[in-house]
C-alpha cells in the first residue's frame, strides 16, 4: 500500500528482456531491503537486488502489458518516481494507492498559468467512469486531485512543488502515462454488482 506521495526521482539505467529493471536512486536507500514493495511510477514492484546506488527489481509479463515499463518505452537516464510502501502509523497524506497500474492514459494538453500547471488527461474509455470531479486518481504514481471531468478527458492542477518533485516536469503531449484509478470506486462498483 502506499500514499501517491512521491519520495524520490531515481533515474532509469536498463531494462533487459527478461525483466531486470536497474533504477538509480539515494533517499530511498535509507532503510530498503530485499523483498520490499517500491512503487516505481505507480507500479507496485519487489527489490530484488540492491547494488550501491542501483536497485533491481523484476517487470512480469503482465506488468509489461499494463505499463510503460518494458523495452524501447523507458531511455537512459529517465525520471522514475519511488515511494516506498506505507508503514504501519505514518502519516497518509496522499490517498490509498495500491501500485496496481489501470492502463495508460494520453497526455492530451499542458497549459502553464502563473505558477501552476494544468494537465489534461484522455484515460482508457473503461477508466472513465471511476474519475469524478474532487475524487483522487494516482498518475505515475503522483496522488492527485481531479479538477474538472469531460466526456472523454479530466484535468489536474500540479502545484510548483509536485512538478519540481516529480517527473511531471518532463512529461510533454502526447506522452502516456501510468494511471490508477481510486480504489473506493472501484468497490462502490463492486458492491453494486453484488
Amino acid at each position: 500500500m502506499f500514499t501517491g506521495l512521491v519520495e524520490e526521482t531515481g533515474r532509469f539505467v536498463s531494462l533487459s528482456s527478461s525483466g531486470k529493471l536497474i533504477v538509480r536512486c539515494s533517499s530511498i536507500l535509507d532503510d530498503l531491503r530485499l523483498g520490499d514493495s517500491v512503487a516505481v511510477n505507480g507500479t507496485c514492484l519487489t527489490v530484488t537486488a540492491i547494488s550501491g546506488q542501483n536497485v533491481s527489481f523484476h517487470v512480469s509479463q503482465t506488468t509489461n502489458n499494463v505499463t510503460n515499463l518494458k523495452l524501447g518505452k523507458l531511455h537512459p537516464g529517465q525520471l522514475l518516481n519511488l515511494e516506498r510502501a506505507l508503514a504501519v502509523g505514518d502519516r497518509l497524506g496522499g490517498h490509498l494507492v495500491s501500485g496496481h497500474v489501470d492502463g495508460l492514459a494520453r497526455i492530451i494538453g499542458i497549459d502553464k498559468q502563473g505558477a501552476d500547471h494544468f494537465f489534461e488527461f484522455q484515460p482508457p474509455t473503461e477508466l472513465r467512469k471511476y474519475i469524478a470531479a474532487k475524487g483522487s486518481v494516482t498518475i505515475d504514481g503522483i496522488s492527485l486531485t481531479v479538477a474538472w471531468v469531460g466526456t472523454s478527458s479530466f484535468r489536474i492542477t500540479v502545484i510548483p512543488a509536485t512538478i519540481e518533485n516529480t517527473n511531471l516536469k518532463e512529461r510533454r503531449v502526447g506522452d502516456y502515462v501510468h494511471i490508477e484509478i481510486d480504489m473506493i470506486a472501484r468497490y462502490v462498483e463492486q458492491l453494486g454488482r453484488l
